[in-house]
């Protein structure tokens, strides 16, 4: 897909209306207050390492381009580390969804704020051996 995707796949996560439940199918995950959506994604890696410098450079590449493309349009983002709520998060604090999930497969968001809703792009990966993922979401629900 190209950026031009991503764009549309994100004006229709704004337009979209959040479930009053979690729901997932295929890439597409939602909850009440947020979307998140899969871009796109690296091959698999499990045991075999190869290929792996090839599949972070094209999915790097994808992120600049999108976040390049998205700060065109709204602004500068802000940079958002997740680490101290994946902390928090382990002492029992509750963190709302879409921030509990992304704190668990990515270290940072991009994040612009586009009237009452909070855009997030960010490279995610549930752990080594799968692939990396080009992410975006839109949420009512300010980062924790």
């Amino acid at each position: 897909m190209t950026t031009a995707d991503h764009l549309d796949t994100i004006d229709r996560l704004r337009t979209r209306e959040f479930p009053s439940g979690p729901t997932a199918s295929g890439e597409h995950g939602a909850g009440p207050g947020h979307h998140l959506v899969q871009l796109s994604r690296t091959r698999d890696f499990w045991d075999d390492s190869s290929g792996w410098d090839e599949a972070e450079e094209q999915i790097s590449a994808e992120y600049a381009a999108l976040t390049q493309a998205v700060t065109d349009r709204w602004g500068p983002p802000q940079v958002f580390a997740l680490a101290s709520l994946m902390d928090r998060g382990f002492d029992g604090e509750e963190i709302p969804e879409p921030w509990d999930e992304l704190c668990n497969i990515t270290d940072h968001v991009h994040l612009w704020r586009v009237g009452d809703r909070w855009l997030v792009v960010c490279v995610a990966q549930w752990d080594k051996e799968f692939p990396l993922m080009l992410m975006a979401g839109v949420t009512v629900v300010d980062p924790p």
